[in-house]
């Protein structure tokens, strides 16, 4: 292995001053449901009961050492966010190494337009962000598991991609999905060789 330090320039990355910049406005779990009229509140809720991890995920989870921060905009109102701000909150309290954090999409709009997908500003968006503020994956707008369940409904046979049927528990199939991605973006924190040098590991 080399033993050349590893100089990392932050300025190469131009959005890492807006992602930082989001992730400062952004607000816990409870803060960001506690925002939320009533009848959202119980929707938030009821979607993070409805949620649960196996002890074979809270244990890898609880072994992620490399600091991520975890930024999901959002909007209080949208079905989607419930679910997967419910699941990613499940996650993230399982992973000390993980700090999630909730933006409305309307609060800073120059990030919001940033995240747009094909040309629509979709929610929830979220980023997957080193100790840095660096991008390193992106979650979002919906799962795989549910973009199965909505073509399955939608599109029946007439569907091109040869997709198979929705999965029997949409939850536990996007849970899964989302602990793929944190622990692709966890490995590739680990193996990074500017944090290796920074952590000394």
């Amino acid at each position: 292995m080399s033993t050349t330090p590893v100089n990392i320039d932050l300025r190469l990355d131009p959005y890492t001053a807006l992602h930082r910049s989001g992730f400062d406005q952004a607000l816990s779990f409870a803060a960001y449901v506690a925002t939320a009229n009533e009848a959202q509140q119980v929707r938030w809720n009821t979607q993070y009961a409805a949620g649960a991890l196996t002890d074979a995920q809270r244990e890898l989870l609880g072994g992620f050492t490399r600091r991520m921060s975890v930024l999901s905009v959002s909007g209080i109102w949208c079905g989607d966010c419930m679910r997967d701000g419910a699941i990613l909150q499940r996650l993230a309290e399982a992973a000390p190494a993980i700090e999630l954090r909730f933006l409305d999409r309307e609060v800073f709009p120059e990030l919001r337009d940033h995240l747009r997908v094909t040309g629509g500003r979709r929610v929830p968006a979220t980023l997957l962000l080193d100790e840095d503020f660096q991008f390193v994956d992106r979650l979002g707008d919906r799962s795989l598991a549910t973009y199965r369940r909505m073509a399955h409904a939608r599109l029946g046979d007439s569907c091109p991609t040869g997709i198979a049927a929705p999965a029997a528990d949409e939850i536990a199939a996007v849970t899964a999905e989302m602990l793929d991605r944190l622990e692709r973006a966890q490995l590739l924190l680990r193996l990074a060789p500017h944090l290796r040098e920074r952590h000394g590991d």
